[in-house]
């Protein structure tokens, strides 16, 4: 006696929300789970800072930018930096194959910066953190300073030695053109893999702060 007719519902969907929407609906999915689930104690945050002789639109370009990230980070940084879509750290072999990545929750372009991350594979809530990146005037030079925040105790070991050399490196190049001569990215793997540069991570729980 009824019957649902689903060619309009069809309709709305081919229209408005594939069209339009898939951005806007993953960064909203995203911003829920992060709202909606109970909050994780104790979990630790990194929180860096370091000051380089260049201009916001340099350091912006060099965070976003897959060739330039390729130079200082031994992998290309991939995505088109709108809210909602996915990045992906790409190794830089031309595999595409990428260990790490997310979604873009927040981008204003020069200044600020906001992504999940996550490991290929990981979609376990306790698994996924978050990175912000602000970028900041600060007289003629510009401060940059890099949270990640929401880490669960495997990761933040390698976190903290890995963010540092990533940033030496950055500075190094936009300042002298060049990175550092010996790869500090390759004396943190000799020591113990970092989730910055591989996809294995190795830690303890902790909370730190480092300036450069």
């Amino acid at each position: 006696m009824h019957y649902l007719n689903t060619v309009p519902l069809w309709d709305i969907h081919q229209r408005w929300i594939e069209r339009f929407e898939p951005p806007r609906l993953r960064a909203l999915h995203a911003i829920k789970q992060y709202a909606e689930e109970e909050s994780m104690p104790d979990r630790p945050t990194f929180v860096y800072v370091t000051y380089i002789e260049s201009s916001a639109e340099r350091v912006w370009e060099a965070l976003t930018q897959p060739e330039i990230t390729r130079v200082y980070w031994g992998r290309r940084q991939v995505s088109d930096w709108e809210v909602g879509s996915p990045w992906e750290h790409q190794r830089a072999d031309g595999s595409g194959i990428a260990d790490i990545g997310g979604t873009v929750l927040e981008s204003r372009p020069p200044h600020r910066l906001v992504m999940t991350w996550a490991g290929s594979g990981d979609t376990a809530r306790d698994r996924i953190s978050r990175v912000t990146f602000e970028v900041e005037p600060y007289h003629e030079i510009v401060r940059l300073t890099v949270i990640h925040e929401d880490l669960d105790d495997e990761m933040f070991a390698g976190i903290s030695r890995g963010w540092p050399a990533v940033l030496a490196n950055l500075k190094s190049l936009l300042e002298t053109g060049h990175v550092l001569s010996r790869s500090l990215l390759e004396m943190v793997h000799q020591q113990k893999p970092s989730p910055l540069a591989t996809a294995t991570h190795t830690a303890t729980g902790g909370r730190d702060r480092g300036e450069q």
